[in-house]
């Protein structure tokens, strides 16, 4: 009962980002966006079988160009407005799906000096796993400046979270929907270093808190998905540090086959607690995917 009620709520989540166009309400999540897996669903529904294998180098490498950008902004200190982004994510298990060590780095470029100088990198090393239903993540960020000197956000965190796959989970759904699926997770975080790693899009106060939810719909045989994300983040230096001060909510399409991913999303980050500046974007982003397994001796 309590896994079916967590993923509807996720599901009520991505409804409800739909259905704000008139309120702008979509975010880019600064550390890396939460992206809909890109295992298949017979991997998935398998848990003993992931429990043997390893990745000996997996990850997916992205491009993309925001063919519509009003206001986000190409490097930290907010200035410029991103023309592409370009991102690697690598990643190796050390043991099993228990612990694997990872990187992304992510690249932005400003559609106000030319579209392919490069303005700003954020460069991401973490240790993740996940037991069971339990997710774990302690990462270091650091976004920077590429083209010039000036403002970086740096921080480290740790985040947990609890997930939840409809197929693997519910009976009903198997029967009713045998070629769909639901993919979701939720859960605290917490940074415990931060340099300058903001509380709000307009560079104020001091991220101490985030709360994440996220969900993939599998709409057709793992061929065309929905996703949903939602990213918020509090303000070490308010009166209540547990309350939100920004709000991140993505909507997005995918379509795959094989190891290919074409998505069209959009995304805006916006203040909560105040008034102010909120950032957002359309996108186009095509994402090849690979995984290399270890030899089993």
């Amino acid at each position: 009962m309590f896994v079916r009620k967590f993923a509807c709520a996720l599901v009520a989540l991505g409804c409800t980002v739909g259905l704000c166009e008139g309120t702008p309400a979509y975010g880019l999540e600064k550390y890396g966006r939460a992206l809909p897996s890109l295992e298949t669903g017979q991997e998935t529904q398998d848990a003993e079988e992931r429990e043997e294998e390893e990745t000996l180098l997996g990850g997916y490498l992205l491009t993309a160009g925001f063919v519509s950008n009003p206001s986000f902004t190409a490097r930290p200190d907010n200035t410029g407005l991103v023309g592409m982004r370009h991102m690697a994510h690598l990643e190796t298990d050390l043991y099993k799906q228990y612990v694997t060590l990872y990187t992304d780095q992510n690249f932005f470029s400003d559609r106000t000096h030319g579209w392919m100088k490069l303005t700003e990198w954020d460069t991401t090393y973490g240790v993740t796993g996940l037991v069971e239903h339990w997710g774990w993540r302690v990462q270091y960020e650091r976004d920077a400046p590429f083209d010039k000197n000036g403002l970086k956000q740096i921080y480290g965190d740790t985040l947990l979270t609890y997930h939840v796959q409809a197929a693997h989970e519910s009976q009903w759904w198997r029967r009713a929907l045998p070629n769909q699926n639901l993919t979701a997770y939720a859960g605290p975080g917490w940074l415990w270093f931060n340099t300058h790693y903001f509380a709000r899009p307009d560079n104020t106060g001091v991220a101490l808190f985030r709360y994440v939810a996220h969900c993939d719909v599998d709409l057709y045989r793992h061929r065309l998905i929905v996703f949903a994300d939602a990213n918020m983040f509090t303000d070490r230096t308010a009166r209540s540090r547990i309350r939100p001060s920004e709000l991140d909510l993505i909507l997005g399409m995918a379509l795959r086959w094989q190891d290919l991913e074409l998505s069209v999303y959009k995304e805006q980050d916006r203040p909560v607690d105040r008034s102010g500046l909120i950032q957002g974007y359309w996108a186009i982003q095509l994402r090849f995917a690979f995984d290399w397994a270890k030899r089993r001796s």
